[in-house]
């Protein structure tokens, strides 16, 4: 299982074809703060809300100089699935291989329905300008985690 990010730590560097197959890096962000987050599988319900609320708030984000973007073990065609149904406007990658995830420390055992299985965890790394982990939340909810972020970055 992968280590958890804390706040000081270099965020893990990536490159990950989005929903349209270009690629994006983690570097092409330099100098912006960066929310990443880490969701399960496009068009479920928790992460659509999750999705649709990081979209609705996308300009308030993007007004206090954050970027979004949205990482699942999905394939570029289901996130082009998933955005063009939902409108979505927050850049989504994939990582079939979850490497990037297992480099977050976003997947691993988890509680599910009470049973333990290994899966994507919910999860969501602001970095900063330098590349630096700002805040890592890990089982975060997919209702009302947005509100929560915003809340707790004063914006």
């Amino acid at each position: 299982m992968s280590e958890r990010l804390q706040p000081g730590d270099v965020a893990p560097a990536f490159t990950l074809p989005d929903a349209d197959g270009h690629e994006v890096s983690l570097s092409d962000h330099k100098g912006r703060k960066v929310i990443v987050y880490f969701y399960p599988a496009a068009l479920t319900p928790g992460c659509t809300k999750q999705a649709c609320d990081f979209t609705d708030n996308l300009e308030l984000l993007a007004g206090a100089g954050y970027e979004v973007i949205g990482i699942s073990p999905d394939k570029p065609e289901k996130l082009a699935k998933f955005r063009d149904k939902e409108s979505l406007k927050v850049t989504l990658l994939a990582d079939p291989d979850k490497q990037v995830l297992e480099s977050y420390g976003a997947y691993g055992e988890k509680k599910l329905y009470g049973k333990t299985v290994v899966g994507v965890i919910r999860s969501t790394v602001i970095v900063d300008e330098e590349g630096k982990v700002e805040r890592a939340l890990y089982n975060v909810k997919a209702t009302g985690h947005v509100a929560k972020i915003i809340k707790d970055l004063g914006i």
